[in-house]
């Protein structure tokens, strides 16, 4: 089996690893690196659990190659950013945490549809989830927890969502 030397930055931190060519990049991230925020849950691309943001994009880990992720920047549930602590804190205070397997690439989704879309919609946040599947059938609780993710992050903004949303449209 060929084995490669593949760099990464995960969360901030820069990591050299030697994987084999088949090796996944979830399990690159969790059995070689010791980042357990991403799940290995169906290993199909269906439950959404391994989901990390590979250099801005939202992926399922368990898609990817490590080898393809050579030099690439990843972030994880884990990582210290301000957008994922206030979903993270809205995850818990509207109870949509449930039994938390899926939780972190549900946070990380989550995230991403804030950043692009400050004020989204039921339809849009649902949209934005249907690539993570929660087992426990918290979706109001979630749905509700981006709802007031999106408050927070206004009130933090300073700035209504819908500004948001149309700036840069002109």
């Amino acid at each position: 089996m060929s084995e490669h030397q593949i760099s990464l930055t995960v969360d901030g931190d820069r990591e050299t690893v030697t994987v084999e060519g088949r090796t996944l990049l979830v399990h690159a991230l969790r059995d070689q690196l010791g980042v357990t925020a991403p799940k290995v849950g169906c290993e199909s691309s269906k439950c959404g659990a391994c989901t990390v943001e590979l250099d801005g994009d939202i992926v399922k880990s368990c898609t990817i190659l490590a080898v393809q992720a050579d030099g690439a920047t990843i972030r994880t549930a884990a990582s210290h950013d301000d957008v994922l602590s206030v979903v993270q804190e809205q995850f818990h205070e509207e109870h949509g945490l449930q039994c938390g397997y899926c939780t972190p690439g549900m946070v990380l989704t989550v995230a991403d549809l804030l950043r692009e879309n400050p004020d989204p919609t039921d339809d849009d946040i649902r949209r934005s989830l249907k690539g993570n599947i929660c087992r426990c059938t918290g979706y109001t609780n979630i749905i509700r927890a981006v709802q007031s993710a999106a408050t927070e992050l206004e009130a933090v903004s300073g700035s209504p969502p819908s500004a948001a949303v149309t700036e840069g449209e002109d």
